[in-house]
């Protein structure tokens, strides 16, 4: 029954789902083709029906995961009390991120593992670089209504703020779990505690 549902999704869907498990569990560059067209079930020619390269299979899952993250905050921003909330609410969805069931544990941001992966002046690494600076970009709007008139400031901890994320995140995928996500979200709220 699994089986007949599977094939009743769009081609485009699974091999996306598949890249995404095999991506993050064994890195972009360790998963062939033949392995993500197993995975999703499809021919090889589905996944050139679909995409035009793997490149072009590695940018999709990266604005796919992109996309993902971003509804995690929407969720948790939605429940948020006030800018620090909102605050709270970046640190809380990479925490969510983080708790998702990986076939293979934690391995930290998959955006960053992938860019990793891809040269210098590849298309991906663009991707990733403007998640990053989208989630700095949504740390500094919250902290400019927390601080207004403070524009400085608050451009100079949102900065901050993002260097503790990302080095939870780090620590967190090198430890498989996401304790220091949790530790970097306390930091957090202490540090607007003061503000």
């Amino acid at each position: 029954m699994e089986a007949s549902g599977q094939r009743r999704r769009p081609a485009r869907e699974r091999l996306l789902e598949a890249a995404a498990q095999r991506f993050y569990a064994k890195g972009v560059a360790a998963t062939g083709i033949d392995t993500i067209t197993a995975d999703a079930g499809v021919a090889k020619m589905s996944l050139y029906n679909n995409f035009a390269s793997k490149a072009e299979l590695v940018r999709a899952y990266l604005d796919a995961r992109h996309e993902e993250w971003l509804g995690l905050y929407r969720a948790r921003l939605a429940r948020a009390e006030g800018p620090a909330g909102g605050v709270l609410a970046i640190f809380d969805s990479y925490a969510d991120h983080a708790a998702l069931a990986y076939e293979h544990g934690f391995r930290g941001c998959g955006l960053l593992n992938a860019a990793a992966e891809l040269p210098a002046g590849d298309e991906g690494r663009a991707v990733v670089r403007r998640h990053k600076e989208e989630v700095e970009s949504l740390l500094r709007g919250h902290l400019e209504h927390l601080l207004p008139g403070r524009g400085e400031d608050a451009r100079v901890l949102a900065e901050h703020l993002s260097f503790l994320l990302e080095g939870a995140i780090a620590r967190a995928g090198l430890e498989g779990e996401g304790a220091r996500l949790d530790r970097a979200r306390a930091i957090a709220a202490g540090l607007l505690d003061k503000l």
